[in-house]
């Protein structure tokens, strides 16, 4: 796709870019030209080539055919490190960060500060500037914090503060806002206004469709790795939008649970941690999805951690069909039939260089033995049937789940714990980074599986998702419970009223 505006308009020229890797063409032959100072916003069904081609501009990837101009120069970077050096910066859809190194560290990781021309690092110019960064976004950690500590939210909050403050000529921003909270989301849309006041172009891919027409001033649709449409947002709907972006019409909306909701399965009796979270209550029933909604900070991921025994608890009670559990690991939680899939699939969810065979059977691969031996043939119809019923885009199943989209590895994650039939499923931000049709996917599923039986509790920061699924809404506000609202009178201002404290 290519117009023919003069070259000197364009940040950004592409044409004739091609990417193989096994079995998938990632990159067909893509055309695509950015004006300079703009937000050109790119979606695309996961798996559509979005990401593969920010990783080629960003010297990740090498194209196998094509070329790129950049601010009128041939392009070609080998590394992110030389791609800042020629002025673009990327914030990657995975959080890149060494949770090891403190906040300071990270953001100036590879351009630190020196003293002079010794070798040594200016560890004191260093902290000074990001506690400059930190202080000027008001965030609540300092900048000698280890990463470590920090929530995926706030470590999304320093990529982005990274990126910025490399004075690149153009970021990519790869789904930056997919585990931040609607605040963050109004910090980070501040900033890229202040970007384009100063002439930086910005690429942002997303699948938030809201989002999309509030910063966007060109849209870019791509499908199966081509560039299929290329135009002002003024000229596009959210309705063609999501036509072109999966080829088919899509059904609107949430798909209604065709199940009544039944006993009370599993219930939470003051859960207490002396910094996370105090006196947490909650009951979970047979066929009913439990939302629990709040900001950053709020101690939502920090309670499902500990009930699936990831984190410590320092006291409280949890009670599956009346029956007391003493769960001490995650393996507990798993013999008990409860499965939780993480919100930070690169830590938590995958293991990188596995098979997505491998990734999927993981929990179940004790029921895979014959004698001594796996019965090769059962595992390789259930990973099978599971790629079939979940729509995972790869191209066979011996392939590393690593070269899958975050969307289609995330699918994978919640076929490995589905494998494992549990009665209990929480789900952490479960369509993060998901395009709008696997969404949708995604909820008949979670619908199928109340319909037989399983209960569910999703932690959420869409606020439409939590309303739209949910039976039942918790809500939490500096580690307690602060609300409840059924489906009926949920409303967003009266859950955001409840987040805030009640102001």
């Amino acid at each position: 796709m290519n117009n023919g505006t003069h070259t000197d308009d364009y940040i950004l020229e592409l044409s004739g870019i091609t990417k193989r890797f096994p079995g998938v063409l990632a990159l067909n032959n893509v055309d695509m030209k950015v004006k300079k100072g703009e937000v050109h916003v790119i979606v695309g069904e996961n798996g559509a080539g979005k990401s593969t081609l920010m990783k080629v501009i960003n010297g990740i990837y090498s194209a196998d055919s094509g070329s790129i101009i950049f601010d009128g120069k041939p392009y070609k970077a080998t590394s992110p490190t030389q791609a800042r050096a020629l002025g673009i910066s990327m914030i990657f859809q995975e959080l890149n960060f060494v949770p090891q190194l403190t906040v300071a560290e990270n953001i100036y990781l590879g351009r630190e500060p020196m003293i002079g021309k010794s070798l040594f690092v200016d560890n004191k110019k260093l902290n000074a500037n990001a506690r400059n960064y930190i202080k000027e976004q008001n965030l609540p950690f300092d900048a000698e914090d280890l990463m470590g500590s920090l929530s995926v939210s706030q470590a999304q909050i320093i990529e982005i503060i990274k990126a910025i403050s490399c004075n690149a000529k153009l970021v990519i921003m790869d789904e930056p806002t997919s585990a931040i909270t609607e605040k963050e989301v109004s910090f980070l849309f501040e900033k890229i206004a202040l970007l384009k006041e100063k002439g930086v172009t910005i690429i942002y891919i997303s699948h938030k469709m809201d989002e999309i027409f509030k910063i966007a001033d060109t849209i870019s649709i791509f499908r199966d790795g081509a560039h299929i449409d290329c135009r002002p947002t003024i000229e596009f709907n959210i309705n063609n939008v999501i036509e072109k972006m999966v080829g088919r019409e899509l059904s609107s909306g949430f798909p209604q649970k065709k199940c009544n909701i039944g006993k009370e399965r599993f219930r939470v009796e003051n859960f207490s941690d002396a910094k996370r979270f105090q006196n947490i209550s909650f009951t979970l029933n047979e066929g009913e999805i439990l939302g629990i909604s709040g900001l950053m900070g709020a101690g939502r991921t920090e309670v499902v951690r500990a009930i699936i025994g990831l984190d410590s608890k320092c006291e409280g009670k949890i009670f599956l069909e009346n029956r007391e559990l003493k769960i001490k690991s995650v393996i507990d939680s798993i013999q008990y039939g409860i499965a939780m899939v993480s919100e930070d699939r690169r830590c938590y969810g995958i293991i990188p260089m596995r098979s997505v065979r491998e990734n999927i059977i993981l929990v179940g691969l004790k029921h895979y033995f014959h004698t001594q031996w796996i019965d090769r043939a059962k595992e390789n119809a259930i990973v099978g049937e599971y790629i079939k019923k979940l729509e995972i885009k790869t191209s066979n199943q011996e392939v590393a789940i690593s070269t899958l989209s975050g969307g289609n590895q995330q699918k994978a994650i919640l076929a490995k714990w589905l494998i494992s039939n549990p009665n209990v499923l929480i789900l952490d931000e479960p369509t993060r980074g998901i395009d709008v049709g696997a969404k949708y996917e995604i909820y008949k599923l979670m619908c199928q599986l109340c319909e037989n039986g399983v209960s569910i509790i999703m932690i959420s920061s869409e606020l439409p998702e939590l309303l739209g699924m949910s039976d039942r809404i918790l809500v939490m506000a500096e580690g307690k419970i602060t609300g409840e609202f059924n489906r009926d009178n949920a409303t967003q201002v009266e859950i955001m009223k409840k987040a805030t404290g009640g102001r």
